[in-house]
């Protein structure tokens, strides 16, 4: 094929190319002056594995696997050595990667109440490592869907068969490592031998995998105690069990057998009962002299406001009126503002609120004065006191919201038996299939972007550009805090992809191909393909969804 040309973004030139080339092979060439290894790369900013064959000019990114595109190949390619490991020692078990927790992500064998042992986890981290050694390739092929569900069903992957039952595509692509096939959400490495790095570890009965620690690649990460973490989790999982919606392929069957109504009331009465449940221990804590402040917190989107809201109508049933107090109104002025470290300003550190103030002002309220609040001007960036105030009244209570109340430093001066810690979050326990699992990160950048559209005339293609950065300041002042909470509050629903699906693909679609943000928008597009659409209208009013997708009854 004569003049072909590729351009490379690394390099940041046009590369002579024979039509037919792999990007493996491109790559092998340039290796030396990219100056890192490449696990994937971005084809006019589409992921793409490294087989992809070059026919035409295009648009190339070259991309290791501390990237967040090369980390998830990385990972999935973990998951099918883990896999592969087990069909080989243990045919017929059946493997699923549930949702990642303390620093991996927590496999169990279906079906097995008993513990997996120590024994077994060692035989299948050995057998793990052999197929490492070998370097076997991951060899992509693409079907008749029709002809993979048949191959799907033969290794007994009755999941997969389900989810490719909805699927609305002639053919599907999959994975061939050895003898057995699989189908991942998204692209995997060339080779086993580029997954040298990992652990695996007995976990709650079951066990941990664990991946490459990114401050430090040499290294798996390190399992942490996530106890209560672990409980939010397992807890959603056994509802999920209950109405028999386990992965994407049960939900489209709920929604194409008209069983939505009876899904959505309970999965809208789990979360009834557990905030009623939540106030219920506020309220005895409350009666012996304690849980005077309560403070909710949790990362962005997960729901924190309605959550707020909701809680306070259970408390007022427990005979205690909440007052609310916004964090926001306590930040500093913007002259004093620390920057990230980017040099912008980072309105998501602790140190961006007067804690001191703040601090003085609970003292005031919990002695019984009456404090003078302040509100924050987001125009001058200064904070300024307009005659409101707030005085706590006998049976009412204080209740923050915002990002930091699960750390210490935030009411440092007020007393521990006077504070009551609630942490929110969207913890995902909806699987794709058995060996994919819906990172809680997705479904809350979902919501993020179909709040941004509707309510602050954000663009989906900015939503995701500050992304990155709001998911450094949930890792850095967030989630190290998690464990503090004296209640865990999951605010998913099993049904809420399914819904957002086409306001959050309308979206997705305006954002153009030559733009970086187009890449993820890519990959959030084909992960909502898994779904089948379900109507807003059926979604009660009162719902934590409508924070997000609007036509609720609570005024944000």
């Amino acid at each position: 094929m004569e003049d072909l040309k590729i351009y490379c973004k690394n390099t940041q030139e046009y590369i002579d190319v024979d039509g037919g080339e792999s990007l493996l092979s491109v790559f092998g060439t340039l290796k030396a002056r990219i100056g890192h290894d490449a696990i994937c790369a971005k084809v006019n900013n589409v992921t793409e594995d490294l087989s992809t064959r070059i026919y035409k000019p295009m648009h190339v990114e070259f991309m290791s696997f501390l990237s967040p595109e090369g980390f998830r190949v990385y990972i999935n390619s973990l998951c099918m050595i883990l896999y592969k490991a087990i069909h080989d020692l243990y045919p017929g078990r059946r493997l699923k990667i549930s949702h990642s927790i303390s620093n991996g992500y927590y496999c169990i064998f279906k079906h097995e109440k008993e513990p997996i042992s120590a024994d077994e986890i060692s035989a299948i981290k050995a057998q793990m490592r052999k197929i490492v050694d070998a370097d076997l390739p991951f060899v992509r092929r693409e079907r008749l869907t029709a002809d993979v569900k048949e191959m799907m069903s033969q290794q007994g992957m009755p999941d997969k068969v389900r989810l490719l039952n909805t699927s609305h595509s002639l053919y599907t692509s999959y994975y061939k490592l050895g003898d057995v096939i699989d189908s991942y959400y998204g692209p995997l490495a060339p080779s086993t031998g580029y997954i040298t790095t990992f652990d695996l570890v007995s976990y709650n009965n079951a066990m941990l995998l664990l991946g490459p620690n990114k401050k430090s690649p040499c290294e798996p990460c390190k399992p942490v105690k996530m106890k209560k973490m672990f409980k939010a989790f397992t807890d959603y999982v056994d509802f999920n069990c209950i109405v028999s919606i386990c992965d994407v392929g049960e939900l489209n069957e709920a929604i194409k057998g008209h069983n939505v109504p009876l899904m959505i009331n309970v999965a809208e009465a789990l979360h009834n009962k557990m905030f009623a449940k939540i106030a219920d221990d506020i309220a005895a804590r409350y009666k012996k002299g304690g849980a005077r402040v309560i403070l909710l917190a949790g990362p962005s989107s997960s729901g924190k406001t309605t959550s707020a809201m909701r809680l306070s109508i259970q408390l007022i049933t427990d005979y205690i009126v909440p007052k609310m107090i916004s964090l926001d109104n306590y930040f500093v002025d913007r002259k004093h503002t620390p920057l990230d470290e980017d040099g912008d300003l980072d309105y998501e550190s602790l140190y961006a609120l007067d804690l001191k103030q703040l601090n003085q002002d609970l003292k005031d309220l919990l002695a019984g004065k009456e404090v003078k609040m302040p509100t924050y001007n987001f125009v001058t960036g200064e904070r300024e006191y307009s005659g409101e105030t707030l005085k706590l009244n006998e049976g009412e209570v204080l209740l923050l919201e915002g990002i930091h109340g699960l750390n210490p430093e935030l009411t440092k001066q007020i007393p521990e038996e006077l504070k009551y810690r609630i942490y929110v979050s969207a913890l995902t326990t909806l699987n794709i299939d058995d060996h994919n699992w819906i990172p809680t990160s997705d479904n809350r950048l979902l919501r993020r972007i179909v709040r941004d559209t509707k309510y602050r005339k954000i663009s989906a293609q900015e939503t995701i550009s500050r992304w990155g950065k709001v998911r450094r300041g949930e890792e850095k002042w967030i989630f190290p805090y998690q464990e503090n909470a004296d209640a865990m509050f999951n605010s998913s629903l099993i049904f809420e992809l399914a819904v957002m699906k086409n306001q959050a693909e309308r979206v997705l679609r305006q954002i153009p191909v030559n733009v970086p943000e187009y890449s993820e928008a890519n990959r959030l597009l084909r992960f909502l393909e898994h779904f089948e659409p379900l109507n807003e209208d059926e979604i009660p009013s009162t719902s934590l969804l409508r924070e997000f997708l609007g036509g609720g009854i609570f005024q944000y």
